[in-house]
């Protein structure tokens, strides 16, 4: 049986949902400490204008370590309705908008006090649009080389990814700045809607 360990990210990264997809059991790290600039709290998609980043604003602690379970996301910058409008801008003539955004919106009027908690809730959205039959669990300790599992935490670190190359499809803006590689899964589903499962299945990842 595959056992994959992952983090729970904000809309996660395509190269995520091929470790998800092709995982017979998965695993949640819950005990980690929260690191800067990693997709817990941000995604990109494909705007007019290239690559797009989104962030969700945590509230910072004056600890020198935190519990990635224990950060707050912070209401102050109206974010929710921000990125709302940046997918709209982004995706509103991809094929497979329309099908989605029904079940996409209440996503963003939600009042998720951790982002871990956030980020499941997204995943849970996320595995109903691929139709994924499964259902995670979460680690008891943290442990930094685990025996009996696939360590995909790597994949929450954008810095990390750079032997990660995926098949291209077509993209919405691709005729202004081409194919760009491994956006949150979103990107993958608005363009392929359907397709999206077995285009994930059909993907490997390197081995780190």
């Amino acid at each position: 049986m595959k056992k994959i360990l992952l983090h729970p990210t904000y809309f996660p990264s395509i190269a995520q949902c091929v470790a998800i997809a092709n995982a017979e059991e998965l695993i949640f790290e819950m005990h980690d400490n929260f690191q800067k600039q990693t997709y817990r709290n941000r995604a990109y998609i494909y705007g007019a204008n290239g690559k797009l980043q989104l962030s969700v604003p945590i509230i910072h602690s004056h600890k020198e370590r935190q519990l990635y379970r224990d950060v707050k996301i912070s209401d102050v910058d109206k974010w929710q309705l921000i990125h709302l409008k940046s997918f709209e801008a982004a995706y509103r003539t991809s094929p497979y908008f329309e099908f989605y955004e029904d079940d996409f919106q209440p996503l963003f009027k939600l009042k998720s006090e951790f982002i871990f908690d956030h980020n499941l809730k997204c995943f849970e959205v996320i595995s109903e649009f691929l139709q994924l039959d499964l259902s995670p669990k979460f680690t008891n300790t943290f442990e930094k080389t685990p025996l009996d599992l696939k360590d995909y935490r790597y994949l929450a670190n954008a810095r990390q990814e750079k032997n990660i190359v995926l098949d291209p499809y077509t993209q919405v803006f691709n005729d202004k700045h081409g194919y760009i590689n491994n956006l949150s899964v979103l990107d993958l589903l608005f363009n392929e809607g359907t397709n999206a499962l077995t285009y994930l299945e059909s993907q490997t990842l390197p081995d780190v």
